[in-house]
């Protein structure tokens, strides 16, 4: 059995749905489970300690949850097209994991959501492959061999998995939006387990 890493920020619960259903592809194939992490959110007050465990939800990840992975899926929510400082903050921590080239030839994919239809969904994906290039992972999208990207009237690129969750960020993840996901999901599984052969 080998784990896939699902991490990710979320702020009003749309990401951490989305985590959700990329799990679930990712569990639909054999040999291959998903792992849940999150991270906390970043303090503007230096002394502030968070709980080294969340009061709800999954735990938080470390540095070797990385390292054990087979695969990685990164989910942010969109922050003026960039991914959340909280996620952003882990991210440059993982410096030792850079230099010892743990993430390099593993298969990665990222997932966001926006409170706005244009609100930088291509630009925050962009913005979270870019420490997993520099990490030496290799980066998987959706193609559109999955025809929801043709026809969706929310989120879904070919970047990865995204939502429209709208100004109030009640939108309910829609049946294409839900598809996607797990469609990446089922995609990063399946080219971890071949990479592993």
């Amino acid at each position: 059995m080998i784990d896939i890493l699902v991490l990710y920020y979320s702020r009003h619960g749309s990401v951490g749905q989305m985590a959700q259903l990329i799990a679930r592809g990712i569990e639909e194939i054999s040999g291959v489970q998903a792992r849940i992490r999150t991270v906390p959110p970043v303090s503007a007050v230096c002394e502030a300690v968070e709980d080294s465990i969340p009061s709800s939800g999954p735990p938080y990840v470390t540095l070797d949850d990385l390292q054990e992975c087979a695969g990685i899926a990164l989910g942010s929510p969109t922050r003026f097209g960039n991914m959340a400082a909280p996620l952003k903050y882990f991210l440059d921590g993982t410096s030792s994991l850079w230099l010892s080239g743990t993430l390099i030839g593993k298969p990665a994919t990222v997932f966001t959501s926006t409170s706005s239809l244009h609100g930088g969904q291509e630009t925050t994906l962009l913005s979270m492959m870019m420490p997993l290039l520099h990490h030496g992972a290799m980066i998987l999208g959706i193609p559109y061999s999955e025809t929801e990207l043709m026809h969706t009237q929310s989120g879904g690129t070919p970047y990865g998995a995204s939502h429209y969750a709208g100004a109030d960020n009640k939108n309910p993840i829609t049946d294409d939006e839900k598809a996607l996901c797990k469609a990446l999901g089922r995609r990063l599984a399946e080219t971890a387990l071949k990479l592993k052969q």
